[in-house]
């Protein structure tokens, strides 16, 4: 089963995705970039800042985290040619890829092991700054391992942060903020897998479960926070901070391609396939990647069947004043790290014109997905991850980009964004291998 777009009116679009089916949503605000770029909400001049504070915590981070070493205190992925995964989706879809697919690594990132230690890190390290700055303990111009000392933590162990999420950001918010002193607590919701919970109070982090959905456990969050003294609330459904520690991902990505003599310009196109859940991480990386890229590349989020809050908010132009449950879905989905019913205000607007369109998977292919790459290309992904690897195939995209550049498109690269995964314990990983691999048998 692929993604269509056979509906004809936002009517018939709504009904597609009440019935689960999968659908694809071509985005009829997309506008040249150049049209936009003088009026940008965000100051591109922003991500250079954002890149410098990571760049200032760099000996840090290598001094607390020994990972961080061997790419001197930076937290990125590598890039990586998936030729066997593209074989495999050409014979399961019969339909070929022009052009050549990666994978971008973010399920390999360090700290955290998913997208979300991008702008949850950084949100966590620009609060700590400001803090240090305010009460006279750092200059911009120290050197910033000292922030590793004990009279850091015990002074961090006066403020506390807390944040809602469905697991990866409260992973990546959970460890950082704890290992720098700051009292961390978590709002988790029903969809939260329990090893991650588990990890969470492992590293001395406070979990708080609640047994309904993301928009309910970030609400909680900041309605707790607002009622503590010195509490710093990080809110995905609104925050600028994320959206651009997810953002830099693009300056760095600019610099991966030139090192792997990937050219990007009007003859060869770059596609770019997201994971979507609350928006603000594909959404900051679209911002960046318009910013570097211009024309030249094209963004697609991926939704799970029952979650597809950003297709939902801008399709109707409601943003976050429309939940999926407003149409009758339930928001259930192995994907935990996509199970949002209402999308971020501010991610869906600052990329309503930059975003090429959206389709939706259901878990069943997720998981089938996951088996594929497993044995083509030995990379473990959790089922959320793979979100974005029906993108090449989908017919649908292929039409659209075949308009723009025609035979040119077969010197695209297509970028799959696998944003987790490898934080996953072995046992639970075998189980989504395992599953998979039961679905593409019953296929036979």
């Amino acid at each position: 089963m692929c993604p269509e777009s056979t509906y004809k009116s936002e009517e018939e679009l709504i009904d597609q995705l009440k019935n689960k089916k999968e659908t694809f949503w071509s985005n009829e605000s997309l506008k040249p970039y150049y049209t936009l770029e003088k009026n940008l909400p965000i100051p591109t001049g922003d991500l250079h800042e954002a890149e410098k504070l990571l760049q200032r915590f760099t000996p840090y981070l290598e001094e607390v985290f020994p990972e961080t070493k061997k790419m001197n205190g930076i937290i990125e992925s590598p890039i990586r040619g998936i030729p066997s995964m593209q074989q495999e989706l050409e014979k399961r879809y019969q339909q070929s890829i022009p052009g050549h697919l990666y994978v971008k690594c973010d399920h390999d990132l360090p700290i955290a092991g998913s997208i979300k230690a991008r702008g949850g890190i950084y949100e966590v390290l620009k609060y700590a700054e400001g803090l240090a700055i305010k009460h006279g303990k750092l200059t911009k111009d120290d050197d910033y391992s000292k922030l590793a000392n004990p009279e850091f933590k015990q002074f961090f162990s006066n403020f506390s942060i807390a944040v809602g999420s469905t697991g990866n950001l409260a992973l990546s918010i959970g460890i950082m903020s704890a290992v720098l002193g700051f009292q961390v607590t978590v709002h988790m919701s029903v969809d939260a897998k329990e090893w991650k919970k588990e990890l969470l109070r492992d590293k001395g982090v406070v979990v708080v479960e609640h047994d309904r959905d993301f928009s309910f456990a970030v609400n909680e969050g900041r309605r707790q926070c607002q009622e503590q003294k010195n509490c710093y609330f990080i809110d995905d459904e609104n925050s600028k901070d994320l959206f651009l520690g997810y953002a830099v991902a693009a300056l760095r990505l600019n610099e991966q391609l030139k090192q792997e003599n990937i050219t990007v310009n009007a003859e060869h196109p770059l596609v770019v396939y997201l994971p979507c859940g609350v928006g603000g991480g594909p959404a900051g990386i679209t911002y960046g990647l318009k910013y570097v890229f211009g024309d030249h590349v094209h963004c697609y989020f991926a939704e799970p069947t029952s979650s597809p809050c950003m297709m939902l908010g801008l399709a109707t132009g409601k943003h976050e004043d429309i939940s999926v449950q407003d149409i009758g879905l339930d928001n259930k989905t192995e994907a935990d790290g996509l199970a949002v019913g209402r999308p971020s205000a501010l991610a869906g607007r600052l990329v309503e014109n930059m975003v090429n369109g959206i389709y939706t998977i259901n878990d069943e292919n997720l998981y089938k997905l996951l088996a594929l790459l497993h044995e083509s290309e030995g990379i473990s992904l959790e089922p959320s991850a793979l979100a974005g690897m029906y993108g090449p195939s989908s017919i649908d995209i292929q039409q659209q980009l075949g308009h723009m550049y025609g035979s040119r498109l077969s010197h695209a690269t297509h970028l799959v964004w696998a944003t987790g995964g490898s934080l996953v314990p072995k046992d639970i990983m075998e189980g989504f291998v395992s599953k998979g691999t039961s679905f593409l048998r019953e296929e036979e």
